[in-house]
C-alpha cells in the first residue's frame, strides 16, 4: 500500500535541500506513531498506516476501497458533519473530536486532522487524516471532572455539586409553586471513633452511612457530603413539612442501628436540622445555615432527633456562639488563683449510718457576661467543641488541690468523686495526668473517685475496658453514673472494673409515685448487689425518697435532703458540723 503521489508543486523540504526521495516518505508514513489515514477525491479509503490499523482494528484490506463512514461511532450529528465538510471545501483543512468505532465494536474517542490535497486544476485529489487517540487524556478530563464533584470517599456529591443542584432545584420550586427541605445531618460523638479507632475505621463508617442515606430517599432527592461527618438531604417536590419528618424519622432509625467495622460493633446515631422553603430561605446559603441552627437545637435537646428550624432559633444560635467564644477566653486565660471557674461539692450520705462518706466535685463557671451558666449548657457545649479535655483536665488538677486543703483542715478519710468525659477517657495523657495530679499533691489513688457515664462506657467497650483496667490497678475506685439512661446491661457491666453503680435522679425524682420508676430502682438495686456493687442514688429530695430507697438496701444517698452543692468554704464548714475527720 502506498500513499498518494505528492504533487509536483508541493515543495516537501527546503529550498536548498534536494528533495525528499519517494521511499522517504513512504518509510515517514508507514513508520509514523500518529494513525494516518488517506482517502480519494470521492472519499474511499486508498491508504491505511499501520498505526491507523492497530488503532482501529482493522487491516489495510478490510479498509480499502470502503467510505470512511465505516468507522464511525454513530455518536455524531449530521450537522456536525455538515460544518466539517463545509471547512474543508472552503479552507481545505479541519480538525476537532469525533468518536470512531473499532472492529470489535468499541468506541473510542480521536483528535482528528484532514488535510485536503488538490490537483493543479483545483479538483480535490485526496483527503490525508492524521488521528490521535485521546481515550486515556478524556478518561483523566473525565475523572478529574467528577472528582471536582464528587467526595472521593463516598462517591457523593461533594459542596460544589450540592450548591449548585440545589440552586438549580430551587429555581424549579419556585417556578412551579413547590415546597423543599433540607436536612443537615451529623453524626453524634464520631470524633471519638475518628480519634480512639483511627481514620481508617472513621472512613469506613462514613462509606456505611453514606449507603443507607441513599438508601432512605429516593433516587430524585439529592444526598451529599459536605465535610467531615456532616451530610446533606434535600427532598425537592415535598407535600408538607409532615413528609420531611418521616423521611428524617427514617434517616434516623437506619442511621442509629449498629455498624460492624472489622472487629468493632460502632454506633453512629444523627443529629437532623431541617429547614423548608420557601418559608425558612429562598437561597442555598441561607436554608443550609438555618438547618445548621436546627441541627445545633437537635443536639442539645439530647442528639439523635430532628428538629426543624424556627426563627427564635437564630437568637439562641447568637448566644451558643457568643457563650463558645467566651468558654474558649475563660478556659485559656485560667492561671493559679484566678479562673471563672470553679469547683464545687455536693455530700454523699451513707444511708445505713447518715454519716458522710464522700463528695462529688461539680463544676460551676461564673461568666462576666451570661452570671451563672447552668452546667448542662456550658458542659454541652465544651463536649461539642473539645473543650471538655482541657477543662476537665483542670478540674482534676483543682480537686486534688483542694483536697489537700481539706486534709490541711483535718479532714480525712473522705473521698471525692470527679466526672470524666468521653474525650477524657480516651485520650492517652490521662494516666500520666492522673498520676501527675496525685503526686503533686501527695495524695493517694483511694483519695479519688472516677465516676463515666453509661452512654461513655458503652461507645467503645474494648478502648474503654483497657483505659478502666488500668486505672482500677492504681487503685482509683471506679463509678458509672446516670445508670439506667443508656442501653448498657448489667451482665455487661460486670466485665467493668467498677465498684458502684449510680442511679440516676429521673427515676428517683417520682420513685414515691410512678409505679414504673419504683420497679427500675428496686431491680437495679437488688441485681446491683448481685454482682458486688455499691448502690448511689441521686437527687434524693425528700424524706420519703430517702425512707424508699433505704428499704431497698440503697448504700448512698446524694441530693437537696442532705445539701445543695457547695463551694470549697462551705463544704468545709459543712465538714466540720459533721465532725468529719480522721
Amino acid at each position: 500500500m502506498t500513499p498518494p503521489a505528492t504533487p509536483a508543486d508541493t515543495q516537501l523540504s527546503a529550498p536548498d535541500q534536494p528533495p525528499l526521495s519517494a521511499a522517504i516518505l513512504l518509510r515517514a508514513y508507514e513508520q509514523s506513531h500518529e494513525a494516518i489515514l488517506v482517502t480519494s477525491g470521492d472519499n474511499l479509503i486508498v491508504a491505511a498506516n499501520g498505526a491507523f490499523c492497530r488503532l482501529s482494528g482493522y487491516t489495510a484490506a478490510e479498509l480499502i476501497g470502503h467510505n470512511p463512514r465505516m468507522l464511525a461511532a454513530g455518536r455524531t450529528s449530521p450537522e456536525f458533519y455538515a460544518t466539517m465538510w463545509s471547512a474543508l471545501r472552503s479552507k481545505d483543512f479541519w480538525e476537532g473530536e469525533i468518536w470512531n468505532k473499532r472492529k470489535d465494536g468499541t468506541t473510542y474517542p480521536r483528535w482528528l486532522k484532514i488535510a485536503v490535497l488538490r490537483n493543479a486544476d483545483g479538483s480535490v485529489q485526496s483527503h490525508v487524516a492524521n488521528f490521535t487517540d485521546i481515550s486515556a487524556s478524556k478518561e483523566v478530563a473525565e475523572r478529574l471532572a467528577y472528582l471536582a464533584y464528587h467526595d472521593p470517599l463516598t462517591n457523593l456529591p461533594n459542596r460544589l455539586a450540592f450548591e449548585s443542584q440545589l440552586a438549580q432545584s430551587l429555581r424549579i420550586c419556585e417556578r412551579e409553586n413547590h415546597q423543599l427541605a433540607l436536612m443537615l445531618i451529623d453524626l453524634d460523638n464520631f470524633k471519638n471513633i475518628n480519634d480512639t479507632l483511627g481514620h481508617q475505621v472513621g472512613d469506613e463508617l462514613l462509606q456505611k452511612v453514606a449507603l443507607r442515606l441513599r438508601e432512605c430517599v429516593r433516587s430524585s432527592d439529592l444526598v451529599a457530603r459536605i465535610g467531615g461527618d456532616e451530610f446533606v438531604v434535600v427532598l425537592p417536590e415535598i407535600e408538607s413539612p409532615l413528609t420531611a419528618a418521616r423521611v428524617a424519622s427514617k434517616i434516623q432509625s437506619q442511621l442509629a442501628d449498629n455498624y460492624r467495622i472489622g472487629e468493632h460493633v460502632l454506633y453512629a446515631t444523627p443529629s437532623i436540622g431541617i429547614s423548608l422553603f420557601p418559608i425558612d430561605g429562598a437561597d442555598p446559603g441561607t436554608l443550609l445555615r438555618n438547618a445548621d441552627t436546627a441541627m445545633y437545637h437537635a443536639k442539645s435537646a439530647g442528639r439523635n432527633n430532628h428538629q426543624f428550624y424556627t426563627a427564635r432559633m437564630n437568637e439562641a444560635a447568637g448566644e451558643r456562639l457568643q457563650m463558645e467564644n467566651e468558654l474558649r477566653q475563660a478556659i485559656s486565660a485560667i492561671a493559679p488563683g484566678h479562673s471563672e471557674f470553679s469547683v464545687h461539692f455536693q455530700p454523699q450520705i451513707q444511708t445505713a449510718t447518715g454519716r458522710v462518706i464522700g463528695l462529688e466535685a461539680l463544676l460551676r463557671w461564673n461568666s462576666p457576661s451570661f452570671g451563672s451558666v447552668p452546667p448542662l449548657r456550658f458542659i454541652t457545649i465544651a463536649e461539642e467543641t473539645g473543650l471538655i479535655q482541657p477543662l476537665g483536665d483542670w478540674v482534676i488538677w483543682e480537686t486534688c488541690r483542694l483536697i489537700r486543703n481539706f486534709k490541711q483542715h483535718g479532714i480525712e478519710n473522705i473521698r471525692i468523686a470527679i466526672n470524666i468525659s468521653a474525650q477524657q477517657l480516651r485520650h492517652e495523657n490521662l494516666l500520666l495526668l492522673v498520676r501527675g495530679a496525685l503526686a503533686c499533691y501527695d495524695l493517694a489513688p483511694e483519695d479519688i473517685e472516677f465516676e463515666v457515664t453509661e452512654s461513655t462506657a458503652m461507645e467503645n467497650p474494648e478502648t474503654t475496658l483497657s483505659i478502666l483496667d488500668q486505672l482500677s490497678a492504681m487503685g482509683i475506685l471506679l463509678a458509672i453514673d446516670d445508670f439506667g439512661t443508656g442501653y448498657s446491661s448489667l451482665a455487661y457491666l460486670k466485665h467493668l472494673p467498677i465498684q458502684r453503680l449510680k442511679l440516676d435522679r429521673s427515676f428517683v425524682k417520682d420513685i414515691e409515685t410512678d409505679a414504673n420508676d419504683a420497679a427500675i430502682c428496686t431491680a437495679t438495686i437488688a441485681l446491683g448487689h448481685s454482682l458486688g456493687l455499691e448502690l448511689v442514688a441521686e437527687g434524693v429530695e425528700t424524706d420519703m425518697q430517702r425512707a424508699f430507697l433505704a428499704r431497698l438496701g440503697c448504700d448512698t444517698l446524694q441530693g437537696f435532703l442532705y445539701s445543695k452543692p457547695m463551694p470549697f468554704d462551705e463544704t468545709l464548714a459543712y465538714l466540720k458540723a459533721e465532725k468529719v475527720s480522721g
